[in-house]
C-alpha cells in the first residue's frame, strides 16, 4: 500500500518533464518534484494534471506512473516503524 506521501510525490514526479525510463539521482528527482509542485500550485494540481491529460485513456498513463513509483520510493525509502533507526530490513 502507498502512503500519502509517496504517493503525492509520484504525481508530481509523473507531472514533471522528466523521461520515462530514465534513472535520475535522487537530486534530479527532488527537484523535479519541487518544479511540478511549484508550476502547477502543489500536489492536487499535479494530481488534477494527471487526470486532465490522462481521464479518457488512463491505461495510457500506467507505465510513466510504475516508472515513477519505482523512482520516488527508491529515492524516499520508507522506513519500517518496527526497526531501529540504524537497523535495515535484511538483517
Amino acid at each position: 500500500m502507498t502512503d500519502f506521501l509517496t504517493a503525492a510525490r509520484a504525481e508530481a514526479l509523473f507531472s514533471s518533464d522528466l523521461v520515462t525510463g530514465s534513472e535520475p539521482t535522487r537530486s534530479e528527482i527532488a527537484a523535479a518534484i519541487r518544479q511540478a509542485i511549484a508550476l502547477l500550485g502543489g500536489s492536487r494540481g499535479c494530481a488534477c494534471a494527471l487526470a486532465w491529460a490522462y481521464g479518457e485513456r488512463p491505461e495510457t498513463a500506467v507505465p510513466r506512473m510504475r516508472w515513477a513509483l519505482r523512482q520516488v520510493l527508491v529515492a524516499y525509502p520508507r522506513r519500517s516503524p518496527w526497526l531501529p533507526e540504524d537497523g535495515d530490513a535484511t538483517g
